[in-house]
């Protein structure tokens, strides 16, 4: 049982630390980030395991993380207030050529990063020939270019 109740917690600390931490951590992954990401799941690991190694204990723990993900999914669907809490939404970053600094800052994303997606997306090259910047809640900007009138 107290493997459980540390799958359980450990889950949902993970869960809370990683939106905490914002949404272009996981979308957008640099080098160290990914060490960062490979220190904290040996971290984590020690936490689940505690002193026993056993495949019965490793196998419980599985199973409860796997339940607890599939549990917060029907969260999800029953209650969408949950679902926007959990995987956020889509913020929109640039609105008519216009950045939001707002938005931008609290993100923690800049022009540059912007700008990255646009030449990538689409091949613009200034912020007036974009229309919207939207940051996704998977962590992805879209970029949906001006129209040329």
């Amino acid at each position: 049982m107290e493997t459980v109740l540390r799958g359980i917690a450990i889950y949902l600390a993970l869960l809370v630390v990683i939106r905490l931490s914002g949404r272009r951590t996981i979308g957008e992954m640099a080098a160290f980030d990914f060490v960062l990401l490979l220190i904290v799941a040996e971290t984590t690991q020690q936490a689940l395991l505690g002193d026993d190694f056993s495949i019965t204990n490793s196998l419980v723990l599985i199973v409860t993380l796997f339940s607890a993900d599939a549990f917060f999914s029907y969260v999800k669907q029953w209650w969408p207030q949950a679902a926007k809490w959990m995987d956020g939404q889509a913020t929109v970053l640039i609105s008519l050529g216009n950045p939001d600094r707002r938005a931008l800052s609290r993100a923690r994303v800049d022009l540059a990063d912007v700008l990255l997606a646009a030449r990538e997306q689409h091949g613009l090259e200034r912020l007036d020939q974009i229309k919207f910047a939207v940051l996704e809640a998977s962590g992805s900007i879209s970029i949906i270019p001006k129209r040329d009138e």
